[in-house]
């Protein structure tokens, strides 16, 4: 975090999703701190979607909640080009539906690190049948599959996914870029 407050430009417009977040990166000295529910923003549309970041046992528990904080997801749509969702770091929930079903993405992003916390057997993300289940959601759609391998509570890998997707049979609408991979559409 202290590399990226030192990098970006602190006049560079910054969408975040709540004011608590708004207030926490402008103590950080960045000046233009947008709280996102629908923005464009150099010809692109930005839509904030919902999600949650944990199971609702999960979020009965103060501490933890306070912990998971709220999640949400991005659609950036811009003419002539892919729309595309970022479902951001939430399991999958009615509010993931509802952005595949409002915004018919052309390619989905997912975390399917399936990352798990202390004392649950639930994840607080995807994993690797949430990567199935949005190919059956929108077919038509290339999904993403990332936020895998880096974290120490991932417990699902590229490898492990890539073996799944291949199971599957839908290695050819599933995309699993290694880090520093840019993908193009």
């Amino acid at each position: 975090m202290d590399a990226a407050q030192a990098t970006i430009p602190k006049n560079m417009p910054l969408f975040v999703q709540n004011k608590e977040d708004q207030k926490i990166i402008q103590s950080q000295g960045f000046k233009d701190v947008r709280v996102l529910t629908q923005a464009t923003f150099e010809g692109i549309k930005l839509t904030k979607t919902g999600g949650q970041h944990g199971t609702d046992a999960m979020y009965r528990i103060p501490k933890l909640k306070a912990g998971l904080g709220e999640a949400m997801g991005v659609v950036f749509e811009a003419a002539g080009h892919e729309t595309v969702y970022v479902a951001g770091d939430t399991i999958w929930r009615s509010e993931v539906d509802q952005a595949i079903q409002t915004f018919k993405p052309d390619v989905i992003v997912l975390n399917t690190g399936n990352a798990l916390v202390d004392g649950f057997k639930e994840s607080i993300i995807m994993g690797k049948e949430d990567t199935y289940h949005a190919t059956q959601k929108a077919p038509n759609a290339k999904v993403v599959a990332v936020h895998m391998d880096a974290i120490n509570h991932m417990s699902v890998t590229r490898a492990e996914l890539a073996d799944y997707v291949k199971d599957k049979g839908i290695q050819d609408k599933v995309l699993i870029p290694i880090d520093g991979e840019t993908l193009s559409f």
